[in-house]
Order: C-alpha cells, then sequence, then structure tokens
C-alpha cells in the first residue's frame, strides 16, 4: 500500500485499490454524555426493517399477528442474550477480569449462531403459550433473519471489526483501527496462537462483514421468492435459511482472524458446516414425504384451526373498532323539526282551549 494508506487516524477506513479514504467514528451521536455507536443502531435498524417486512406476511402464512408479536418479542430479547452469553462463553478470558464489560454491547461482540439458539429457545416457549404455530413461525422469521444480519453487519465495519486474512482484491480494505489491531492485539488471539495465520497491517485485509452482507441480500431474494411461489411445506423457508447461511459463514468464516477458535478448529465454520448438512438432509427427507402423501398434507395456512382463529381475530378488531369510535362519537343533537312540532302542537291545544 501507498504511504497514504499506512497512516490512518482510527476513525479512518480506507479500499485503496478503489481509491477510496474516509472517515468513520464508531460514534454515531451523543445523548447527555451518552454516546450513541453506530453498531448499536444499524442492528436496531435492521431489527426494525425485519419486522416492518414480517407482520405483513403474517396472515399469509395462517398466523394471527397479534398473538405472535409476543413471540417476536420474546426471540428478540433471547436473540440478544443468547448472542452475548455464546460469544463471552467463548471469550471468557477476556471477560473474566471485568464481569461488567459482559453488558456493555455498544462496542460489539454477539455471535450470530447465539443469537439463533436464543431466539430459537426464548421465542419458541412464548409461541407455544401464545398457541402461535412454530413452524410457520420460523419461516417467516428465517427471512427477517436474513434481513437483520444484511444490515447488521455494517456495525462491524464501523467498528473496523469481522474482517480476514491480507488480500489483494480489489476489494480489500484497511483502516487505523485495523492496523492498530493487528500490530499490537492479533498476536494474543486464539485464533493466531492455535492457527498461526500470519497477518500483516500494512496490507489489505478482506471486508468479510461485505461478503456477509451481500451473501444475506442474496439469500433473502431467493427465500422471498420461493416462499411466495415454490413452499411446500410448514418449516421448509426456515431450513433453507439455515442450509443458505451456513453455506456462506463456513467459507466465509474461513477468511477470518477474529474467529472464536477452541483447539483448532473454528467454532462457527464447524457449526456452519453441521447446519448445512442437518438443514439440507431435513429439506430433503421431509420434502420427499411430503411429495408422497401428496394432498393428503395441508400447510397451516390452509387448516381449518388456523382460518378459525384469523376470523376470531379480525372479528375481536372489528369489536374494538366498534367501541372506540362509540366511545369517541359526540352525543346526537336534539331533532329540531320534532322540536319546532311539538312546539306548534302545544299552540294548537292552548288556542282550542281558549275558544
Amino acid at each position: 500500500m501507498s504511504e497514504e494508506y499506512l497512516n490512518l487516524t482510527n476513525d479512518q477506513i480506507a479500499f485503496p485499490k478503489l481509491g477510496i479514504i474516509f472517515d468513520a467514528d464508531p460514534t454515531a451521536f451523543t445523548i447527555f454524555g451518552f454516546e450513541i455507536q453506530w453498531y448499536g443502531l444499524v442492528i436496531t435498524l435492521g431489527m426494525i426493517l425485519a419486522i416492518i417486512y414480517c407482520f405483513p406476511q403474517m396472515k399469509r402464512y395462517g398466523i394471527d399477528p397479534d398473538r405472535a408479536i409476543d413471540a417476536v418479542i420474546g426471540g428478540i430479547v433471547g436473540g440478544i442474550v443468547g448472542a452475548r452469553l455464546y460469544y463471552v462463553a467463548l471469550e471468557w478470558d477476556s471477560y473474566k477480569d471485568n464481569i461488567a464489560s459482559i453488558f456493555n454491547l455498544r462496542l460489539g461482540g454477539l455471535a450470530i449462531y447465539g443469537g439463533i439458539i436464543g431466539a430459537f429457545l426464548v421465542g419458541g416457549i412464548v409461541a407455544k403459550l401464545r398457541k402461535v404455530r412454530l413452524l410457520p413461525l420460523l419461516d417467516i422469521v428465517g427471512q427477517g433473519f436474513l434481513i437483520g444480519q444484511c444490515l447488521g453487519r455494517w456495525g462491524n465495519f464501523f467498528n473496523q471489526e469481522a474482517f480476514g486474512k491480507n488480500t489483494d482484491s480489489i476489494f480489500g480494505m484497511t483502516g487505523g483501527r485495523i492496523q492498530s489491531w493487528i500490530s499490537s492485539s492479533y498476536i494474543n488471539t486464539n485464533c493466531y496462537n492455535n492457527l498461526q495465520v500470519d497477518l500483516n497491517p500494512d496490507l489489505p485485509v478482506h471486508p468479510c462483514f461485505l461478503y456477509e452482507s451481500i451473501w444475506c441480500l442474496i439469500g433473502f431474494i431467493i427465500l422471498a421468492i420461493t416462499a411466495r411461489k415454490m413452499r411446500k411445506f410448514d418449516g421448509q423457508i426456515f431450513l433453507m435459511y439455515i442450509a443458505w447461511y451456513g453455506l456462506g459463514r463456513a467459507f466465509i468464516e474461513g477468511l477470518r482472524t477474529d474467529s472464536l477458535v477452541i483447539g483448532n478448529v473454528r467454532i462457527s465454520q464447524a457449526l456452519a458446516i453441521v447446519c448445512v448438512a442437518a438443514a439440507v438432509i431435513l429439506l430433503i427427507v421431509i420434502g420427499s414425504k411430503v411429495k408422497r402423501m401428496g394432498t393428503d398434507y395441508v400447510l397451516y395456512c390452509n387448516t381449518a384451526e388456523s382460518k378459525e382463529l384469523l376470523l376470531k381475530s379480525e372479528e375481536a378488531k372489528l369489536k374494538r373498532k366498534s367501541k372506540n369510535s362509540k366511545a369517541h362519537s359526540p352525543a346526537p343533537e336534539k331533532d329540531t323539526d320534532d322540536d319546532n312540532n311539538k312546539n306548534n302542537e302545544t299552540t294548537d291545544a292552548d288556542k282550542n282551549e281558549e275558544e
């Protein structure tokens, strides 16, 4: 790299072969002395867009959105907690001397597989309690995951993390924090000590966050099209999500230099491979069974149970609207014509009495 790319400030990020250098402060803004990080904002935006996309789809899958919202909220909470616990558990040496830092999420430290596990467990429990069918709900959630992950990975961009080995690719990137971390911290990681991957701070690195973001975007498009035109059984889209994301993660994780490692094994890469194998097997086995069943298999959205629940939900909404409209409607005005008629009748009666 030329000299101008070797003396970057902490907040500068560069793509040398594209001739791009710009500032990217991890702190978006400050409120009452409290710094709001881009990392958290981007993840939150991803969640919001996922919810905006997914909730209008609920009825197409036979699910009552009013019931499902509790399961979604539970899944979000479980996902955040699970992602953090998974990361902390595998990086315990970095947190054991400062327990309070476990709760500081603004600087990163979330593992997606922990998030999926946490969201599945907590969301699944709440769905059971709210009597929401889990498999069609997961079909929607899988698409939402890809939206959230596609955007959420850009939080890693602002933090200058989740990058890979040195590369001469046109998309190779560098940054002040990247160079500093490679020079001072990389040799202390399990990834370096166990895998002995050399990393030169003077050379660009793979922008793994970008690869994964693009992979998730492509996956979302594929899943959205399949869900509309080729969904054969409940749970199919979620299994496709697991297979698609796992396939991309298995390759991208092999490039990263900040992997969570046990021995010589990259945990996320190994788990991704297992997930791909399991998902593909289940897709084939369940798909074959559904094909043999023919018309005997019915998607949940076409069942009497689903239609009855949605009908009751609509009736409940209409009743609430009716009550609200009555509560806010003005008091009826007196009929002036009736009052005039009554007055006329009284006058005529009085005249008759006088005669």
